[in-house]
């Protein structure tokens, strides 16, 4: 591990000390975005001593450095001087080691046995042979001079325009007279993600994402732009070439120079890194990838002499991130759309729909038998229609075989139904992770507490002090998680526990209770403080030398604005189930916790300034908070809440983008940030955060990818293994998916916001392991593919989900009736469905634009009369804490002279939510509109 310019560059088979992040500092924990720093301006290599070739498609305007024949710019025609390539550092990147889209890497052996060796054109560059073009051929080269001499394989490289499309090829001839294996064949995808030293504003202008589908002959690359503006570039198969894995390029050691399948570029918060697009990778799952189940079956090719085979990938673009599944078909590209997503609960009766011209011939599953697939009646459009259900937990991949011989694989997750995942997760945090010790220093018992999977026990000590201190999101995770689960699933005995927690540790211990510093939040109850603790106290296997271990000082300062947040969100759902079950939450009445969620809300903004300017994670807490104080009359505190979010949001507004962070970058703050612009008018900022969210949340056929929210350094601050990589639906995910269903509730046709924000939603589950553990994460590295084994900072992901978890109940004028969250059935002209989500207390009705909401009570049965617009509501069965259900009745897509839902029967009201008294069978509620 190596630090340049203030960036870390991590290497992913070792467990990294956490030593080098005192130089990023600055930029990491600080308060502020570094803007560009200054460095001696660089000097070219001797790869650009020959000039460009500049080359113009009907997409594209393409510049190839003339000695290497990679792509010097790629830029979309209609979106001015915009490159998807990082063509501004191309001077700073013009020397051996750094990748470039056109390379290629290898791992070759002659015959059917012995050692693999490697090959990439980016270790050393030598000025190529060119050969001829023609019309079709706009640049070809040999690419001989730039490989070692002893390679068996001769590789020509081709760019080519097919049928007005922009094509790259590589023809592998055996040179030799035996035969030869490729093992490994990757093809870099080298877009500009690279945001170091850029300030926020620049990287939207400038930088893309990119998210892989990995899913053989259907397999594609999607580049957005940061902004989330068109155009949008889609790298597709052009002949034989699956998409069999997704292999990241790691960073090199800068001071070592060049090394084999490593590149230069500083690797850090603020560059996660390339990633190459793998047609066979058999090599790396004999070595690197062994005894890690892969995306796809490994494979490799066998070359007999003289024989030749072509690999290539061809770009094209489309207008907007909602029509990239248009350009797919456009381009004949095999199209999977799954309902309610990819992530399976074994009581879903989920759809799946593919288009494709050619007929399906086959279908697979693996494990056998961990899924069923039926197939239903074709709907319009040509799509096909088929019924999936999970049966067996786990990862399960379903291959679809059409009859032109392509292939394609569909990955899902099969999980426990949702409420019984948060049952086991619940009884997991309060039983394992429930510590107890009065004896213990730090002062943490009793607490949820920090869990170690891998050793199945309870962290007490860890050099990020936070950790092992209850504090931050890595500390805070478990608790966080244990409290959010109890708002829609609440059981009596985690609750007592959760109460001794919060008056035994919480009040008076993480939180200040008395003083200057009241209702403030400090950092962590651990700290590194060993003269103040017995020798030999703190374990020796860690390094207590860096920034990370605060000591006590450190540890109680209230400067962290985040930590507040989560002190909020657990006062504010034990103001709800005491406001409305009876016999739950006995140790303080509803009042205290209410005016305790007020008191810390606005302590964040007196006592971390510095860091409560910025949008926080959980943020929509605040706007539940000061709707409820206006619910029971607190007025004062209400206006007084309110007039300091202003403040903030105002702020917001006159930024081009308003979501900064600690970090240079950031997919934290635009949960809250949406959610104030909306409130306060700001439609404008609004959209542009909005927008932001789409860029890098994606809906990809896929569990691990499909609404995972980009983040790849939290595993450094909360993981186990501490390493930079893109990490599978941690917390942003599903916060992220808060905006996307609000703006799918006011706009139900966009049908796109749903599957991206439900598919974030769904991520949390997949978190959960059989007997309850929450990870913080997915590894998604291919020599890895697990959860990390830290508790860390799942707690703002169960938050997420609890926040969103709702069914979705949607006509889709290709697919028919859907439900996101439930089953359906139409039974002549109703619609009957059966609310199946982790707590059903949401349905929102899109053919209607009803948003029902329960402050108490569960929903047992919806029923839609589309002819009338009638909506029945089912609510389940009192229980001993609760007598009568709360109905909220919302219709946030309502429009000018749009129909209102009211209640057939007269019903009382509290707080703005209709009382339903509900008894030992379902009680009915019948909805209709008027005008």
């Amino acid at each position: 591990m190596n630090t340049d310019h203030g960036t870390v560059r991590w290497t992913r088979t070792s467990q990294v000390r956490l030593a080098f992040l005192c130089v990023t500092a600055v930029t990491t924990w600080l308060v502020g975005a570094p803007g560009r720093q200054k460095h001696d301006p660089p000097t070219p290599g001797p790869m650009l001593g020959e000039g460009y070739i500049d080359l113009d498609t009907p997409a594209f305007s393409l510049r190839l450095v003339r000695s290497s024949q990679t792509v010097a710019a790629l830029k979309p025609k209609g979106a001015g001087d915009f490159d998807f390539t990082p063509g501004d550092l191309l001077v700073a990147r013009s020397r051996d080691g750094y990748y470039h889209l056109g390379d290629i890497d290898l791992r070759l052996r002659t015959g059917d046995s012995g050692e693999w060796k490697s090959y990439s054109t980016a270790l050393a560059r030598t000025p190529l042979r060119s050969l001829p073009t023609t019309e079709q051929i706009l640049a070809a080269a040999d690419l001989a001079p730039t490989l070692p001499a002893e390679i068996p394989l001769q590789i020509t490289r081709t760019w080519e325009l097919e049928e007005g499309k922009l094509v790259l090829r590589f023809t592998l001839k055996n040179r030799t007279t035996q035969s030869v294996q490729i093992g490994a064949l990757g093809i870099p995808m080298i877009f500009n993600n690279v945001l170091n030293e850029r300030s926020l504003e620049q990287a939207h202008a400038v930088c893309s994402f990119y998210d892989p589908y990995i899913g053989r002959d259907a397999g594609y690359l999607q580049v957005t732009r940061l902004s989330g503006h068109g155009p949008v570039l889609l790298v597709l198969p052009a002949g034989n070439t699956p998409f069999e894995a997704y292999n990241p390029i790691l960073g090199a050691r800068r001071s070592a120079g060049p090394a084999i399948f490593h590149d230069l570029t500083p690797r850090g918060i603020t560059f996660e890194g390339f990633y190459e697009w793998m047609v066979h990778s058999a090599a790396y799952a004999d070595n690197e990838w062994k005894n890690v189940k892969p995306w796809n079956p490994p494979t490799l090719a066998t070359l007999a002499p003289a024989e030749s085979k072509v690999y290539g990938v061809e770009f094209v673009t489309g207008d907007a991130i909602r029509d990239i599944e248009n350009t797919l078909t456009e381009n004949m590209r095999p199209v999977a759309v799954g309902a309610p997503g990819y992530v399976l609960p074994m009581n879903i009766e989920a759809r799946l729909f593919l288009k494709y011209p050619k007929a399906v011939k086959s279908m697979t599953v693996e494990p056998g038998g961990a899924i069923t697939v039926k197939k239903g009646v074709n709907t319009s459009g040509g799509w096909k229609d088929y019924t999936v259900q999970g049966k067996l937990w786990g990862r399960a991949r379903l291959t679809v075989s059409y009859q032109d011989g392509l292939v394609q694989t569909i990955h899902y997750f099969v999980t426990k139904p949702e409420w019984q995942a948060l049952t086991d997760m619940g009884h997991f945090l309060t039983t394992k992770q429930w510590f107890t010790d009065p004896n213990d220093p730090f002062h943490r018992s009793p607490s949820i507490m920090s869990f170690d999977r891998e050793t199945n026990e309870i962290v007490m000590q860890d050099s990020r002090a936070w950790i092992a201190g209850l504090g931050d999101e890595g500390g805070g995770g478990s608790w966080v998680a244990a409290i959010m689960k109890q708002l829609g699933l609440p059981n009596k005995e985690e609750l007592r526990k959760f109460q001794q927690f919060v008056d035994g540790v919480l009040w008076g211990g993480l939180q200040y209770k008395d003083g200057p510093k009241k209702f403030g939040v400090r950092k962590s109850l651990f700290y590194y403080q060993p003269d103040q603790m017995p020798a030999g106290f703190y374990r020796k296997d860690f390094d207590w030398t860096t920034w990370t271990s605060w000591n006590k000082a450190h540890a109680e300062l209230v400067d962290r604005s985040f930590n507040y947040l989560h002190v909020v969100a657990a006062d504010w759902v034990l103001y709800r189930l005491a406001r409305n079950y009876e016999g739950l939450v006995t140790n303080h009445p509803w009042e205290w916790y209410l005016t305790n969620a007020y008191e810390t809300s606005v302590a964040m903004v007196k006592l971390a300034p510095n860091y409560a300017v910025f949008g926080q994670m959980e943020g929509d807490i605040f706007l539940e908070v000061m709707a409820d104080l206006r619910r029971e009359g607190m007025n004062s505190q209400a206006d007084d809440l309110e007039a300091k979010m202003r403040t903030r949001a105002n702020r917001w507004k006159e930024e081009a983008y308003p979501f900064g962070s600690e970090m240079p970058w950031d997919s934290t703050g635009q949960e809250e940030v949406y959610a104030w612009m909306k409130y306060f008018g700001f439609q404008e900022k609004a959209d542009v955060t909005l927008n932001a969210i789409l860029a890098y949340d994606p809906t990809i056929p896929h569990w691990g990818y499909n609404g995972s929210a980009r983040r790849y350094w939290d595993f450094v601050f909360a993981g186990k293994l501490r390493q930079i990589e893109r990490q599978l639906h941690h917390y942003g995910s599903s916060l992220n998916a808060i905006p996307v269903l609000a703006e799918f509730r006011e706009h139900p046709d966009d049908f796109y916001l749903l599957r991206v924000g439900y598919g974030g939603t769904m991520g949390t589950i997949s978190d959960i392991d059989q007997d309850g553990f929450l990870a913080p994460a997915f590894h998604a590295f291919p020599d890895l593919l697990r959860p990390d084994a830290l508790s860390g900072d799942d707690g703002p992901n169960l938050f997420g989900h609890a926040w969103n978890t709702a069914t979705y109940v949607v006509h889709h004028p290709e697919f028919g009736w859907l439900a996101f969250g439930g089953n359906t059935r139409v039974e002549g002209d109703t619609v009957k469905v059966k609310p199946l989500d982790s707590f059903r207390m949401r349905v929102y009705v899109a053919s209607a634009g009803v948003w029902l909401t329960l402050d108490a009570g569960k929903f047992d049965e919806i029923e839609v009369h589309p002819r009338t617009g009638a909506i029945r509501v089912g609510l389940s069965p009192a229980t001993e804490y609760l007598r009568g259900a709360r109905l909220r009745v919302e219709q946030p897509a309502k429009v000018g002279s749009s129909p209102t839902y009211k209640p057939v029967t007269q019903l009382r009201q509290e707080r703005g939510a209709y009382v339903v008294p509900i008894g030992q069978a379902t009680t009915w509620v019948d909805l209709i509109p008027s005008p």
